[in-house]
């Protein structure tokens, strides 16, 4: 192999680099980044790409190919390097790097115990605001379980009162026995924070005092034959025993750790990391990395770190690798500063129950690989089969690997709302769906066909300003975005045979007719009607064809409805304005005025935002208030 030499512009920067901390951005021809890196010292970090080392590594090889830059950024320290690096990823995404394939947030359940009367909900951003928060949870639905279970024992607040135990009557929950109504008084504040206080305790996995409370009452109420008060405390019990049981107990003498593992296969890479709280399991969870070929485990392991706890909520006190990583003094004093000045710690045990735990992740992550990697390929195999069965139904010229849909969404011809959804080789692409409000239809009555022809016309006017982006036709509505700029293989509309003949009229009137093939779906029995064919086509019913536009047309529909009920809901608020006694059209009008045309404004509004619009009277206002 020849010896590979860079550009005189890379060489002048090569002989220019400081022997700094700091990172590098490599870009290709065009200016984009498509590498960033973080070094101890730039000048030997960067040079080690163009010299015979990185022979061994063909990303590497891949990669200096394409570079026709270099920027680099000094820091005062490595940690502010790895903190800079971590930013500029995410700001460039560049394709050479190591990638998490979703940056999630994890939920928590956040206690608000700075409040005299704290409120307990979930949330998947932590703050520095002096409430508690517990978790991570791996879903959403794990927390709402774990909440509604938890306040059949500790009956807390969810309403927005002000609590001043003054209140004539508490509302329904606490007949239900699902608040303890300090609002009327039935608790005072120093006994709700108690009870709160044994919650947290419950979520902290330190349940053992509360229950040994829970049973001594218990049985006391018993002998003293209140079977009621037994009976209750006895539910109390139960869910707590409930939520101890979902959590796993691994080892009582570990506290707060997280323990990570990594899977390959072939050039995919799969983390597994496990939540130890307490002594207790509370959740796992398999992240995708991407750009992972060729990449040593204790690249991808380095690379995982700084992402992942770059937005975790919590960082434990000790991390649990398979491999060494080679900054990972670095990482363990940026992971401090997260932490609030609290020590962490990267450990890599060679025996114990610590690795143990190591080989369990590993266990989990080299499942959760396969699991992934069988889904995706059958879910391939399926779309591929999917795509084929539809082209020789529809006698098309080639597989329609980009399909769009549109649908009409309408009450009475209130807010109506037509959806495009898009389709690309079987499975949707939601980036690229768009909604278009109604203009043309007069809202005296619905009128499908001439909403669905205002669709694709505005549709396929976006279309020509993209193709003419350097002299479009109406430059206030050019739009060059890609997805306008592609055609469909197939346009597909949920509608009979008079929708049909609007899609049909309007690609004619584009001069599209003939290159877009168009069907429409039958709502009813779900055929498919082509032009100039009075024969529908019914595809078989157990076919991956059928399947693949059902899903399209369902897609399509939700898509729609969503819209269409968030403006209904706009529109119903601001009529029933004029349910309320003595708000009628005119003072309607001018409390929309007054608040930007905002409902929610005028909920959020206080009595005297209220009065100080024209015609409002402070007993107005206060029934406003009552009233929305």
């Amino acid at each position: 192999m020849a010896a590979f030499t860079p550009s005189e512009h890379i060489q002048h920067i090569l002989a220019s680099l400081p022997t700094k901390p700091g990172c590098y951005l490599m870009k290709d021809e065009t200016g984009k980044v498509i590498y960033v890196g973080k070094a101890k010292k730039l000048r030997n970090r960067v040079r080690s790409y163009f010299n015979s080392s990185a022979e061994a590594y063909p990303k590497t090889l891949r990669l200096r190919e394409q570079i026709a830059d270099i920027e680099v950024i000094v820091a005062e320290t490595e940690v502010q390097a790895l903190i800079l690096e971590e930013t500029l990823i995410k700001r460039h995404l560049p394709r050479f790097n190591i990638m998490l394939k979703d940056d999630k947030r994890y939920p928590y359940i956040k206690v608000n115990w700075q409040e005299p009367f704290p409120k307990v909900e979930t949330t998947r951003r932590v703050e520095k605001d002096g409430s508690r928060y517990f978790g991570p949870y791996t879903a959403m639905w794990a927390v709402q379980n774990t909440l509604r279970t938890l306040r059949k024992a500790f009956p807390y607040l969810t309403c927005d009162r002000v609590i001043t135990g003054n209140d004539e009557r508490a509302c329904l929950f606490y007949d239900i026995k699902l608040c303890n109504a300090p609002c009327i008084g039935a608790v005072n504040q120093e006994q709700y924070r108690a009870m709160i206080a044994e919650l947290m305790d419950v979520l902290s996995g330190r349940s053992e005092k509360v229950m040994a409370r829970l049973n001594h009452e218990m049985q006391q109420a018993a002998e003293n034959l209140q079977f009621e008060k037994a009976a209750a405390i006895r539910d109390q019990l139960k869910a707590i025993e409930y939520i101890n049981q979902r959590h796993k107990v691994v080892n009582p003498k570990m506290t707060d750790h997280d323990v990570i593992a990594v899977a390959r296969d072939k050039n995919d890479a799969c983390v597994q990391i496990l939540f130890i709280r307490n002594g207790k399991l509370v959740g796992s969870d398999a992240r995708m990395l991407g750009g992972a070929e060729g990449e040593p485990d204790e690249e991808i392991l380095s690379q995982f770190l700084t992402q992942f706890y770059s937005d975790v909520a919590e960082v434990p006190h000790e991390i649990i690798l398979p491999n060494e990583v080679e900054e990972a003094r670095i990482i363990e004093q940026w992971l401090k500063d997260k932490r609030g000045g609290q020590k962490v710690t990267i450990t890599v045990p060679q025996r114990g129950d610590k690795h143990a735990l190591i080989k369990m992740a590993e266990e989990n992550a080299s499942e959760a690989l396969r699991m992934i990697r069988a889904q995706w390929e059958a879910d391939t195999h399926k779309h591929e089969q999917a795509l084929a069965e539809l082209q020789e139904a529809l006698k098309l010229p080639a597989p329609p690997n980009r399909i769009e849909c549109y649908d009409i969404s309408t009450t009475q011809g209130t807010a109506i709302v037509a959806s495009r959804v898009v389709f690309v080789r079987g499975a949707p692409r939601k980036s690229e769906y768009r909604r278009f409000n109604i203009r043309t239809v007069s809202h005296a009555g619905p009128d499908d066909y001439q909403s669905m022809r205002e669709a694709l016309t505005r549709r396929f006017h976006r279309y020509q300003d993209a193709q003419q982006a350097d002299a479009p036709t109406d430059p206030a509505k050019t739009d060059t975005d890609e997805t306008w700029r592609l055609l469909p293989d197939l346009l597909m509309i949920d509608g009979g045979k008079g929708q049909l003949g609007v899609g049909v009229e309007v690609l004619k009137e584009f001069g599209l007719f003939g290159r877009v093939p168009v069907v429409a779906l039958a709502k009813q029995f779900e055929e498919l009607y082509e032009p100039d064919n009075p024969n529908p086509i019914i595809l078989p019913r157990r076919s991956q064809a059928l399947y693949l536009v059902q899903r399209v047309r369902d897609e399509a529909h939700r898509f729609a409805i969503t819209t269409h009920r968030n403006q209904r809901t706009k529109i119903g608020m601001a009529s029933k304005l004029e349910t309320i006694p003595g708000v009628g059209p005119k003072r309607r009008k001018a409390l929309l005025k007054a608040f930007g045309n905002s409902i929610d404004a005028i909920k959020a509004a206080s009595v005297d935002e209220l009065t100080a619009v024209p015609g409002i009277t402070e007993p107005l206002a206060q029934t406003i208030k009552a009233s929305l």
